[in-house]
């Protein structure tokens, strides 16, 4: 899965531009995270069609969007899955830049990270990824 990393001016309606745009053509935002860094405010979201949404953000005015690779886990649904899901990373010095909730069941609980990509490989290969 990708994420989309979009800066924009931290105005009122900044969001509402983008998640409109996205829904205008279908694309469904998976996970979103939103916060204001003085005047910009950065959103990071999660789409299964991240080339259609490149493709329709990158015409929005004063936008800049990166796309990066996400990992996808599932864990157990249960109290401190993600607390070592995440001490494996951080015992071999991997941090992460984002965390998402994808999905949530009785008894699993799926997430994406995004760590450096100079460790996504390294990331992987820990988790069990391929």
């Amino acid at each position: 899965m990708k994420e989309l990393t979009i800066s924009a001016r931290n105005e009122v309606g900044a969001l509402a531009s983008v998640s409109e745009a996205l829904g205008g053509i279908g694309v469904n935002i998976e996970a979103i995270s939103c916060y204001g860094e003085g005047n910009r405010a950065v959103f990071r979201i999660l789409t299964t069609d991240s080339i259609t949404a490149m493709k329709t953000l990158s015409r929005l005015p004063n936008l800049d969007i990166r796309e990066s690779d996400t990992i996808v886990v599932r864990m157990i649904n249960r109290p401190g899955e993600l607390g070592k899901l995440t001490r494996k990373l951080s015992n071999q010095g991997i941090s992460l830049e984002s965390l998402y909730i994808v999905s949530k069941k009785e008894d699993y609980t799926e997430v994406a990270l995004k760590p450096a990509e100079s460790n996504l490989s390294k990331a992987k290969e820990i988790l069990g990824v391929k």
